[in-house]
């Protein structure tokens, strides 16, 4: 592939401008939305046909109820927008229907680049994942956007759908298509309503689930940064190119002990082997996942990542872009309180959580 090229150079977004977000009701893309209506844009928000919109309810957005799988819908509904923030994708790590990974994640990225590309968008930002970079610098090295990976190296169709994806985004930028590529890192935040993976963990940790951690470690980032950075991207992003987005990189035991002194429970103190974590993935894919024929609670391809440090260097955004981000800990606390505000934590164990200031 030809060197990046800048997109026209750097622009602005303006008042009133047509933006359209898909998945925009998910736990990035309604953060992109936020922030694109603190600009004054005129959002296009695209959620999948029956998905919950509380996050978005109240917003004032076009809503639109669109399956990506679905090109004439998608023609219509991004005729004339501006820009287009790519963000929907089925991010879980089970589905009956594997194949539903390769309709939804690559057929869809497809479709909407065409529909985009027909209703002349001036630019696409695409939502890849750090799950598509490799991580084979060694133990503790943080990984950047020039590691290679291959795709038998990715386990799961999560990843694996995401890899295939994120060529076809680069194969139509080669082509000519104004669109650059976001790597967001893990995110927490406010409104993680489903929860995503590393809500997950913190949740865990908040109802007492977690008896034990393992030695892994990840990038944590605010979700309101990963937007901020994806509108960084539309403004002043390379054809081509793409940009991780992250936080702060963490250690799981550094991460229970910030979520421990923010809410005055007790860090779990007992690590275990990775091999322990993987065990328990392969009896829940085959008990849940095979036998009952529902997603397993500990899935195995999120028990395969804990074995990998997952800790990434978002150098490229911050020098390019003037990405920053604030400390993990505003992220963990935003996160742990939406958590207990929503719900989401079993009423004897908030009781005893104690907030620090």
């Amino acid at each position: 592939m030809n060197a990046p090229a800048d997109l026209e150079g750097p622009v602005a977004l303006g008042a009133g401008d047509r933006v359209a977000v898909t998945g925009a009701a998910g736990f990035i893309g309604s953060a992109i939305v936020r922030a694109l209506l603190e600009r004054g844009a005129h959002v296009v928000a695209l959620v999948e046909p029956g998905a919950p919109v509380s996050n978005i309810e109240g917003l004032d957005v076009e809503q639109l109820s669109v399956d990506v799988r679905d090109r004439a819908a998608l023609n219509r509904a991004l005729d004339g927008s501006r820009a287009v923030f790519h963000t929907a994708a089925l991010f879980r790590f089970w589905a009956r229907r594997p194949d539903d990974f390769y309709d939804v994640n690559v057929e869809g990225t497809r479709n909407v680049l065409s529909a985009a590309l027909d209703g002349r968008c001036e630019r696409v930002v695409y939502t890849s994942t750090v799950a598509t970079i490799g991580l084979h610098l060694g133990r503790g090295r943080p990984a950047h956007e020039g590691v290679p990976t291959r795709i038998h190296d990715l386990f799961g169709h999560y990843k694996q759908s995401k890899y295939v994806a994120e060529h076809e985004v680069l194969r139509a930028a080669a082509e000519g298509a104004p669109v650059a590529l976001v790597h967001p890192t893990f995110p927490l935040g406010a409104r993680d309503v489903r929860p995503t993976p590393t809500g997950r963990v913190l949740l865990d940790f908040l109802n007492g689930r977690m008896p034990g951690y393992v030695d892994t470690s990840m990038n944590v980032a605010h979700v309101e940064d990963l937007a901020r950075g994806h509108l960084l991207v539309f403004e002043q992003g390379r054809q081509g190119r793409s940009y991780i987005m992250g936080g702060e990189n963490l250690s799981m035991r550094s991460l229970l002990e910030r979520a421990a002194a923010l809410t005055g429970l007790r860090a779990p103190r007992t690590r275990w082997p990775a091999s322990v974590g993987v065990a328990v993935g392969h009896a829940s894919q085959l008990i849940e996942g095979r036998l009952l024929g529902r997603e397993p609670r500990v899935a195995l391809e999120a028990a395969r990542m804990s074995r990998e440090h997952m800790v990434f260097d978002d150098a490229r955004a911050r020098s390019e872009l003037g990405y920053t981000s604030r400390p993990a800990v505003e992220a963990i606390a935003d996160s742990a309180r939406w958590f207990v505000e929503h719900g989401y934590v079993r009423a004897d164990r908030a009781r005893r959580i104690s907030w620090s200031s």
